[in-house]
């Protein structure tokens, strides 16, 4: 992919930021809210496939989970997604409630395309308090199993996501 980047912060209060971005050529999905829903469904799907289906979704009640083997422990659960979309914009937006991977509710993950003939396409997260990354329940953390794990699937994710997007696009 052209134009691929990644980059990943700890803020001073200990929640991990990260984004994953790639330029286009052309958008991948309309700006609308149908393809703002399209972002955030096909991150699911994609969250499955990488994982040979070890991790799947569960749509409840408004929220969606990650499980382990669909039945297991709640990986990750996120609320009820926002979108937005104006001439420029698609942007869906899940906020972090819990699960066995959050040490607590924070923070959320956002799909976007922005930017009109030639966007950008985004993957981030804010806010988010990893359980991994967590030494004795407090947030000063050197980060190393987050980075080596769940960081790391979460990139992997990111660009077969943006890779499979984009070449549904081009038909």
């Amino acid at each position: 992919m052209d134009g691929w980047e990644t980059w990943q912060r700890q803020t001073d209060e200990g929640a991990v930021e990260s984004e994953q971005r790639v330029a286009l050529r052309a958008p991948v999905v309309a700006f609308s809210v149908a393809g703002a829903e399209h972002l955030g469904r096909a991150y699911w799907r994609e969250v499955e496939r990488v994982t040979g289906r070890l991790v799947r979704t569960r749509e409840r009640q408004g929220t969606l989970e990650l499980r382990l083997l669909a039945h297991g422990p709640v990986l990750l659960r996120f609320g009820q997604p926002t979108f937005e979309a104006t001439t420029a914009l698609a942007r869906c937006s899940y906020p972090i409630e819990g699960g066995l991977l959050a040490q607590r509710p924070a923070g959320e993950i956002v799909f976007e395309q922005a930017g009109g003939a030639s966007p950008v396409f985004r993957s981030t997260i804010r806010g988010f308090f990893p359980s991994l990354a967590a030494r004795n329940g407090r947030p000063d953390w050197t980060g190393a199993l987050y980075n080596r794990l769940q960081s790391r699937i979460h990139v992997v994710v990111s660009r077969r996501y943006f890779a499979r997007l984009i070449a549904e696009a081009r038909g």
